[in-house]
C-alpha cells in the first residue's frame, strides 16, 4: 500500500508545501544565478527515470559554460564557480527538483537518477533501480554519498528498492537533514574523487582482459 499509493501522495503533498515555503529562497537563488550565469540560472539534463523513461531533471546551475581554445567545455572542476560550490555544499541546487517530484517524475527518496550513458553498464540486478521513481536523496546518499565506490553505491540502490517502506524513508529523510545541516559526506565536485561509471567499468573490463 505504501509503495504504490501512500508514497506518491506524501511526495506530492510535501513537494507542494516545501515549494510554497521555499519560494522566497527559490526566487533569490534564481535571480542571483541569472546574474552570475548571464541569464542561465537552471541546469536541465535528460535522465532515465522509472522504467528507464527519460525525463528532464531540473537543478540550479552551479557551473559556467567556459570552453577551451578548441571549443570543448572545460572540466567540471574548472567550470565550478565559487558561488556554485556554496550552493552545492548547502544542497540549495536540489530545490528545483521539487518540480520534478510534483510532476511525478521523481520521489523525495529513491535511487538517484544518473546519466543516460550509464544504462549499458548496469548489471541485470542493478537495473532494478529503475523499477521505482528516482529520488532527490536515497539510501546510497546517506550511506556515504559520492564517497562510495560504484558497486557499493548501486548495491545500496537495490537494497532500497527491495525494502521500500515508510520506516525506511523516514530514517533516510532524518539522515538527509542531518547531512545537509552538517555538510557530512557532501562532495562539491564528485568528479574529483571518483570516475564516471562507464570509465570505471571500462577500465575494469580492460584490466580483466590483460
Amino acid at each position: 500500500m505504501y509503495r504504490y499509493f501512500i508514497k506518491r501522495f506524501l511526495d506530492f503533498f510535501s513537494a507542494l508545501v516545501l515549494l510554497t515555503l521555499l519560494f522566497p529562497v527559490f526566487v533569490v537563488v534564481t535571480v542571483v544565478l541569472f546574474i552570475a550565469n548571464q541569464g542561465a540560472p537552471f541546469f536541465v539534463q535528460k535522465r532515465p527515470g522509472k522504467n528507464e523513461k527519460i525525463f528532464s531533471i531540473i537543478k540550479f546551475k552551479t557551473m559556467n559554460d567556459k570552453k577551451d581554445t578548441d571549443g570543448n567545455l572545460l572540466s567540471d572542476t574548472e567550470r565550478l564557480t565559487p558561488l556554485g560550490a556554496f550552493i552545492r555544499k548547502t544542497s540549495l541546487d536540489e530545490i528545483p527538483q521539487l518540480i520534478n517530484v510534483l510532476k511525478g517524475e521523481m520521489s523525495f527518496i529513491g535511487p538517484r537518477p544518473l546519466l543516460i550513458e550509464y544504462l549499458p553498464y548496469y548489471s541485470d540486478e542493478e537495473k532494478k533501480r529503475h523499477s521505482i521513481r528516482p529520488g532527490i536523496t536515497g539510501l546510497a546518499q546517506v550511506s556515504g554519498r559520492n564517497l562510495l565506490n560504484w558497486d557499493d553505491r548501486l548495491a545500496k540502490d537495490i537494497e532500497y528498492v527491495e525494502h521500500v517502506s515508510f520506516k525506511t524513508d523516514f530514517k533516510i529523510f532524518i539522515k538527509t537533514i542531518n547531512s545537509v545541516i552538517t555538510s557530512k559526506d557532501i562532495v562539491v565536485d564528485p568528479h574529483a574523487v571518483m570516475l564516471n561509471l562507464q570509465e570505471e567499468r571500462s577500465s575494469c573490463d580492460a584490466a580483466r582482459r590483460d
